[in-house]
């Protein structure tokens, strides 16, 4: 239908609930056919029949309601135009401190040309992307492979990988190339994905392959590689890291799975249980740390017979295909050792540096975008006749929250220069004391950011859907990062003995 023009006078002549018309920011809506299937009921939109409901709908609902209803509106007023921006598809945003400060025009010595394409190019795919993404989480069902595979074709799982030879040969969106490719263009696309504000769904995507694709790339035979890395990039293939167990999470010297090679020598059979393994349901390879006869080996174990998996249920959603591992007489060619027999430790301590890492872009951003939503709900909401954001305790609470994630950000982009300008070598002796610690220090930031937004957004912060939906997701699933990676109280005691090893023997008060 033709959109039209109509006068204030006439949208009040449409008040009858058979005949209800209500401005919106300058659009008039039909709502005669909509008021009966209204989730909230008739009652709130008859009481604004023929009139002007713009800050009663803003107080109510998420501005994609009306994206998603668009098909009620049939005009617009004469001589108005709208005053809300909405959003499109790859916008940056522009409320203070929405985007980190490179984006908000802000000067930095960190970022080039490239990197600004990137995050927009991105940030144009991963919203076309929001909407399946968004059903994959509330459903929690796994990502379909349709959909794996539309992000390997813009190389976005290779991206999670971060820079290497590995990259050479890609082109990422923005037309940026492999060979280019840096630690900070990895941190946007991590950013860019937790924009989708679905933890569950977002680990189920990347997180298992996160962690466990460096096993291969830098301890798996040249064969194994070419087999393995262009099915997972591709997203034709999924994979998984398999070490913690029901008797051994963090202390990974204490796991019982086992490994013990054939007569002939040409097969390991492993034997035991692995749990909480982040896209573990999902995955059709498990980088898995097995016991062997004289200490911790790697192998990559191929799902098929032997191998079950079951599905977690955790407080975040099933999407992330969380599971418990059964390995039962699985039989595994020698190949596919990762790394040397009896040295799996060092398999497993040399990607941890940049797991955290990942972790840290994330949180971040998860922050930052909880702090968004406080600043637009707080300048929406009514409360007692004043908009939230005039009470000083509601400035307070967002003063709180935006200095802490600016210094916590501020950490994680020197750490980011850091990684490009230092050896693997050097970043394993100087970084994982810092990591750690920032690490520690991130979900401490977003237990205070989650607290406060919480009790800006009052009820609404404990629901699941509707205006407080992203603080929801926050104070429900913060506490992963607290544990997944090493617990807060590890990291804290590992950057103190890390530091420790440099402490100078002369020093004295």
């Amino acid at each position: 239908m033709a959109l039209k023009v109509y006068t204030r006078d006439e949208v009040k002549r449409h008040s009858a609930e058979n005949d209800l018309w209500i401005i919106i920011d300058s659009s008039v809506y039909d709502m005669s056919r909509f008021i009966n299937f209204h989730p909230g009921g008739a009652v709130p939109i008859l009481e604004y029949a023929g009139q002007d409901a713009t800050d009663a709908f803003y107080g109510l609902h998420r501005q994609d309601v009306l994206i998603k209803y668009d098909r009620y509106k049939i005009g617009s007023i004469e001589g108005e135009t709208a005053q809300i921006d909405v959003y499109q598809p790859g916008d940056l945003s522009t409320v203070p401190y929405g985007e980190s400060s490179a984006w908000m025009g802000f000067k930095s010595p960190y970022y080039k040309e490239s990197h600004f394409k990137l995050r927009i190019a991105v940030r144009k795919i991963v919203d076309s992307l929001a909407e399946e993404v968004r059903a994959y989480e509330d459903a929690g069902s796994k990502p379909t492979d349709e959909f794996m595979q539309t992000l390997g074709k813009h190389n976005l799982l290779a991206a999670n990988i971060g820079p290497g030879p590995w990259l050479h040969g890609l082109t990422f969106p923005g037309g940026i190339k492999g060979e280019e490719f840096d630690y900070f263009h990895e941190m946007i696309v991590h950013e860019e994905f937790t924009r989708w504000k679905v933890r569950g769904t977002d680990d189920g995507i990347a997180g298992g392959m996160v962690i466990s694709v460096p096993t291969v790339l830098n301890f798996g035979s040249a064969a194994l590689k070419q087999k393995i890395i262009p099915e997972v990039f591709s997203g034709k293939k999924r994979i998984c890291l398999a070490i913690t167990e029901p008797y051994a999470g963090s202390d990974v010297a204490n796991i019982r799975t086992t490994a013990k090679r054939t007569a002939d020598g040409k097969h390991y059979i492993v034997n035991g249980v692995k749990k909480w393994i982040t896209g573990g349901s999902y995955a059709d390879y498990f980088s898995t740390a097995v016991r062997t006869e004289k200490g911790i080996s790697m192998l990559l174990i191929e799902r098929g017979e032997g191998v079950e998996t079951k599905p977690i249920k955790t407080s975040y959603s099933p999407s992330a295909g969380t599971a418990y591992v059964i390995f039962e007489n699985v039989l595994v060619p020698v190949e596919n050792l990762l790394g040397k027999e009896d040295r799996g430790f060092l398999v497993v301590l040399s990607n941890f540096n940049h797991e955290r890492w990942v972790m840290l872009t994330g949180a971040s951003m998860a922050g930052r975008l909880v702090i968004e939503e406080c600043f637009k709900w707080a300048n929406q909401r009514l409360v007692f006749g004043k908009r939230l954001i005039d009470q000083p305790v509601i400035r307070n609470k967002m003063a709180s929250m935006v200095s802490k994630l600016e210094s916590f950000h501020a950490w994680v982009e020197n750490l980011t220069y850091q990684m490009n300008n230092m050896s693997y070598m050097e970043q394993a002796d100087q970084l994982a004391g810092p990591i750690a610690l920032c690490k520690y220090h991130s979900t401490r930031v977003l237990h205070d950011i989650s607290d406060d937004a919480c009790q800006i957004f009052g009820g609404r912060a404990i629901t699941k859907t509707g205006m407080g939906r992203t603080i929801e997701t926050l104070q429900r699933t913060y506490k992963f990062s607290a544990i997944l990676g090493g617990a807060e109280e590890v990291m804290a005691d590992l950057g103190i003995r890390q530091a420790m090893r440099k402490f100078p023997e002369g020093a004295r008060l």
